[in-house]
């Protein structure tokens, strides 16, 4: 069977889906029962009924729905302001959190051998 999805018109494609869905629940339930009897069947061999077996499994959890994306949950400090650590040798109003990226002055001044610990505001 060829379908040439592409030349058909979106009500005739929503039928199709319509009938690929009802199929693949009568398939589904089909090979629901036919796993039942295999294991009716298994149990039957070894003296057992299906509803003992089933009696000392765990209970069935619900099915597992598809993974939801979950929001981080927004840290504490998020919005707020947090004080300088460090401060710019030549420019106090200039400073640095010592959260993120370092600032170019920082570079430059780690890049010269100097410590950061020389730029702790105290």
């Amino acid at each position: 069977m060829d379908i040439n999805l592409s030349e058909m018109s979106v009500p005739e494609l929503r039928r199709l889906q319509g009938r690929l869905e009802t199929e693949i629940r009568r398939r589904d339930e089909t090979a629901r029962r036919d796993v039942l009897k295999q294991f009716k069947k298994i149990a039957a061999e070894h003296g057992v009924s299906l509803d003992d077996v089933l009696a000392d499994a765990p209970a069935k959890s619900a099915p597992k729905a598809a993974p939801r994306s979950r929001k981080k949950a927004a840290s504490p400090t998020k919005g707020k302001r947090v004080p300088m650590k460090y401060r710019h040798p030549d420019d106090p109003k200039a400073g640095w959190t010592g959260r993120g990226r370092k600032p170019r002055w920082v570079e430059a001044w780690l890049g010269e051998g100097k410590s950061l610990d020389a730029l702790l505001i105290k």
